[in-house]
């Protein structure tokens, strides 16, 4: 597909993982999501593609001589499983006026509610272009960019696209020392409430944290049937298959860290994080054991006390959560970006999303006056 607004032309792939790696990787930043390993790892295992209401669609733009200076990871889409971003009203609503909103192009990370770059490389705006042409002409409802960073979500907005709000909770690291320095920032209740759970948690128990090679095959064993577990309790049945853990495992190597809790030297739960330049993203949780505060501790204080060890500015562990404000994390504003076809339809959401912004700014003010912070230190 050409671009007409410029010499570059725009292109469809069929994925990530036939692609150079190197040139998509370059583009990239090292955001470890975005990353060719993860991305490719997701089609090649089957977590995404035939079967999945997830069908690659990568957008790319090229130069004149097929160098590629920007993309994005795309996927037509048959369903909103597996977003994070709920539009089953949009969707409904689209259904019961006589259209069809699925399929629908979304610009993502499948099953990853992180916020990063969504727009790569230098010719954003032609990236936008060719999402709308593909939405227009092939028919298709509407065009979505999930968890997008500020700067995209401004690229979208000069474009016309709708901007929608939500709510996160991320840890900042404010130069501590170690983890007894960030509780000595909370409030005395708050500090003696964490250290009790970290000692409930730790009884009887064992934790490792092992990185990269050291996560051997039966740690992943393990990693895999507490995912199972979650993911079949959350959504019915879990997004990602067993081999996506082992090509990441391969390919991914010092962006995983892995907690693990053992019991008489049995696994009993595990949190997967992966390692970014600057920010340790928790992602997979699970547990074959009830214990108290565990899940609190795995996710939540030992990515801290990791994060601070290893000079990191934040922790993202995740969608929703308030009971993390108690634990020291923060809300911050999410932006996705949505291109609307149906003039009337996009009317109708525009103003729902003008009320829904001013709900979650009043949400977000009311959130910070809860931080646990002593008021010199929030």
């Amino acid at each position: 597909m050409a671009d007409r607004e410029s010499e570059v032309v725009a292109k469809l792939a069929s994925g990530v993982s036939g692609l150079n790696q190197a040139a998509w990787d370059r583009i990239v930043a090292g955001d470890p999501f975005l990353s060719h390993a993860f991305l490719a790892a997701l089609e090649i295992s089957g977590s995404v593609g035939k079967g999945t209401g997830w069908t690659p669609a990568t957008l790319l733009v090229e130069d004149s001589e097929s160098h590629l200076i920007s993309a994005a990871p795309a996927y037509l889409k048959t369903h909103s499983q597996g977003e994070y971003v709920f539009d089953h009203a949009w969707a409904d609503a689209f259904e019961r006026a006589g259209g069809s909103y699925f399929p629908k192009l979304q610009i993502c990370v499948p099953f990853t509610p992180v916020p990063g770059p969504r727009l790569l490389g230098k010719q954003q705006q032609h990236l936008l272009a060719a999402a709308e042409a593909v939405a227009v002409q092939n028919e298709i409802s509407s065009a979505h960019i999930t968890f997008i960073d500020d700067a995209g979500a401004a690229e979208c907005e000069r474009r016309g696209w709708l901007i929608r709000e939500g709510v996160q909770y991320h840890w900042f690291n404010r130069g501590y020392a170690d983890f007894d320095a960030f509780l000595g920032a909370l409030t005395s209740r708050k500090r003696k409430a964490i250290r009790k759970e970290r000692e409930a948690a730790s009884h009887g128990v064992e934790i490792r944290a092992l990185r990269g090679a050291e996560i051997g095959p039966a740690e992943w064993d393990a990693m895999w049937r507490f995912y199972q577990d979650t993911g079949s309790r959350k959504w019915g049945h879990p997004y990602l298959t067993r081999r996506f853990f082992d090509l990441i495992a391969e390919r991914m190597g010092d962006a995983l860290l892995l907690f693990l809790a053992l019991r008489d030297g049995e696994p009993i739960a595990g949190a997967l994080n992966l390692v970014g330049s600057d920010t340790l993203y928790g992602r997979y949780w699970g547990t074959t054991e009830e214990a108290p505060f565990l899940h609190f501790e795995l996710c939540y204080y030992r990515a801290i006390e990791w994060a601070i060890a290893n000079g990191l500015d934040s922790v993202q562990a995740g969608a929703q959560g308030e009971h993390k404000l108690a634990r020291g994390y923060e809300p911050v504003i999410t932006r996705s970006a949505h291109f609307i076809v149906d003039p009337g339809f996009r009317h109708a959401i525009e103003r729902f999303l003008e009320e829904e912004r001013r709900a979650v700014a009043a949400e977000v003010e009311w959130l910070k006056r809860a931080l646990p912070y002593k008021s010199s230190s929030a």
